[in-house]
Order: structure tokens, then sequence, then C-alpha cells
């Protein structure tokens, strides 16, 4: 995120200031929590934010309490961000969830191993 409150990359652009947010330029309709959500997460891009934190800071809740309020929001994102849900927005099994600018799939390269090479 810069310090103008703007992420924007190949498909996502998130814009603080106005609070829209567009993939392949298409705007989406997001919940306040669901951009606020969003906004902390690319704003601490490739950072792992532990689940307690985002509970807190979004939602106001303590450590004590169970809830899967941010699993559904995150699932709700993930599913609005259309195909690069799971690119964006990645789960730390066990910790919480990371922000990640998209890549694109670099495509495979295959090795021919000497051992396995058809003898003539």
């Amino acid at each position: 995120m810069s310090t103008t409150g703007l992420y924007q990359d190949q498909h996502l652009e998130i814009n603080l200031p106005q609070a829209m947010v567009s993939v392949d330029e298409q705007r989406l309709i997001l919940t306040r929590k669901e951009f606020e959500l969003l906004a902390m997460l690319s704003a601490n891009e490739g950072e792992i934010l532990p689940r307690n934190v985002l509970l807190d800071r979004i939602w106001g809740y303590s450590e004590e309490i169970r809830t899967r309020t941010l699993d559904v929001h995150i699932r709700r994102l993930r599913k609005k961000l259309g195909l690069y849900g799971d690119s964006y927005i990645q789960t730390i099994f066990g910790v919480g969830y990371r922000f990640q600018r998209f890549r694109e799939p670099r495509a495979l390269i295959s090795y021919q191993s000497p051992l396995f090479a058809a003898t003539a």
C-alpha cells in the first residue's frame, strides 16, 4: 500500500480515501467490515496478521471471545475477489492471514533426468 492509500496491481485496485475496491476494473460492493479487513491486510502486505489482532482491530473483540466471524468475512472477501481471492489472501494455519501481491503462475519447467532418459 502506498503512502497515498492506494494499492494497485494488474488485477486489484484498493483506494482507501474513496473506500473503493475493483477487480479487473469492475467495482466490488463490500460491506464496511469487509473493506476494513481488506484495507488492514493490504496495508500490511506480506506480514502475517494474527487472528486475535484482526478480531481486536476490526471488531473490537477480545481474545476470550470465540467466533468464526473473521473466517466468514475472509471467505466472502475471497469470493468477491473472484479468481484471485486465494492468491491475495493467504491463510497461515493456526496463526492468521497474510495479504500477498498477485503473482502470475510460472510455467512448469520439465526436468529430464538422465536416469529416466529413453535409450535408443
